[in-house]
């Protein structure tokens, strides 16, 4: 692939559990039309992770061994680990009896802190695009102009 394809599906887990995070607060005030759909959030958001994580995966094998971004790359992974085991307990807490319940206050902590993690991964995500210059070929050099 010429395009790097963990970009594009990183997109629904950050959305979903965004979403989620907001909807569980929203919850605090206006109860079960709330936190009902930040349940569902977080669990689509924790499914649609796994493609995402295996894309990054695939191209971290593509990146060579002596690459400058080595130990970023490394602290993005665990970052966006971190974020994933935080919303996936959030998501197991929740879940009594064949359905999902409202989230306790340790499962609002979880979702404040998978927020967070989730913010920091996107932004050293960021970094070894923009900084590093991952996932993308290498930009051209412009053309010359001649010079009179």
């Amino acid at each position: 692939m010429r395009h790097p394809l963990h970009p594009a599906l990183v997109h629904f887990p950050v959305a979903c559990w965004s979403l989620g995070t907001a909807a569980d607060l929203a919850g605090l005030h206006w109860g079960a039309p709330a936190w009902r759909p930040g349940g569902l959030l977080l669990a689509a958001g924790t499914l649609a992770a796994l493609p995402a994580m295996l894309a990054g995966f695939y191209e971290l094998t593509r990146l060579a061994d002596d690459s400058p971004a080595t130990r970023d790359v490394y602290r993005h992974l665990s970052v966006a680990l971190a974020a994933t085991a935080l919303y996936a307990t959030a998501l197991l807490l929740r879940w009594r009896g064949g359905a999902l319940s409202a989230p306790d206050a340790l499962g609002i902590t979880l979702d404040l802190a998978g927020f967070a993690a989730l913010v920091a991964t996107g932004w050293l995500g960021g970094h070894l695009v923009y900084g590093h210059r991952l996932g993308g070929e290498a930009a051209a050099a412009p053309p010359s102009t001649p010079r009179e």
